[in-house]
């Protein structure tokens, strides 16, 4: 197999989204927010490769994806979406496994797609043959994108789309104990621009005292907070991880070393 030619090689930094307190009025496309691994997935022929939101390859890390991309998808196409992995009880998304995916050895990887497959759903179609469709409107490219996975089957999955607000809302809630994040909503004429918050998240939000346990600087600088580990204490008393904060604005995080440096 040769190099890839494609209209868009990789790697393509992903669309972004910036966050919203509600659901925006507008000509928008809701969908639900994905947990798991933004992904852009770049088929010709027998290639596949799958990159990820910094742009480094998460290929080597799901075999059993990249075979079934390559039943489902298209000989020639760019779709962007999220590699997701759903927990052993069926009915909810499990991060922590999925994190587990990204191993090392090609041994503990093997075992892994074996063991706790992952699914791919896709949001979006960038390319597809020799037509580069960054430029056409969102609507065009969820038509493109609902006419090539029409045929689709497990584990390639496309995602729910409502143009309906009240319905959005509804996912919203419903959602939230499948382990979602919250909504997604996409304006419906807008082109695909990499790396730009060009579309609207409403994320689940809860408030919770924690206990700082830690903090990373950031990478622009030692006298910038990048983010911080938090934990809670248990029924029983014990001191649990409860996960890692961060995305602080500029003002923020400098605020919070010039706290840093007072401790």
């Amino acid at each position: 197999m040769g190099p890839m030619q494609l209209p868009l090689m990789p790697p393509v930094a992903p669309m972004l989204a910036k966050a919203v307190p509600s659901l925006p009025d507008g000509e928008l496309m809701f969908e639900p927010k994905w947990d798991g691994f933004r992904s852009i997935i770049f088929r010709d022929g027998g290639d596949v490769e799958i990159g990820s939101r910094n742009g480094k390859p998460l290929t080597r890390y799901f075999p059993e994806l990249v075979e079934a991309l390559k039943a489902n998808l298209p000989p020639r196409c760019v779709l962007d979406g999220e590699i997701i992995m759903v927990g052993a009880s069926g009915d909810r998304l499990d991060f922590d496994t999925l994190q587990q995916r990204i191993h090392p050895a090609a041994s503990r990887v093997r075992l892994l797609a074996d063991q706790t497959p992952a699914s791919f759903v896709a949001f979006d179609l960038l390319a597809l043959d020799d037509e580069d469709f960054t430029g056409r409107p969102f609507a065009e490219r969820r038509g493109a994108l609902e006419r090539v996975l029409a045929g689709s089957a497990a584990p390639i999955h496309l995602t729910a789309a409502t143009r309906d607000r009240e319905t959005a809302g509804e996912w919203f809630h419903q959602f939230e104990g499948a382990g979602l994040d919250g909504i997604v909503a996409k304006p419906l004429d807008g082109t695909y621009l990499p790396d730009k918050r060009s579309m609207f998240k409403i994320k689940h939000e809860r408030t919770a005292d924690c206990v700082l346990a830690g903090y990373r600087v950031h990478t622009s600088g030692p006298d910038r907070v990048g983010s911080l580990l938090l934990g809670l204490y248990d029924d029983a008393g014990k001191l649990a991880n409860v996960g890692v904060v961060g995305a602080f604005r500029c003002s923020a995080a400098r605020n919070s070393s010039r706290n840093f440096s007072r401790w």
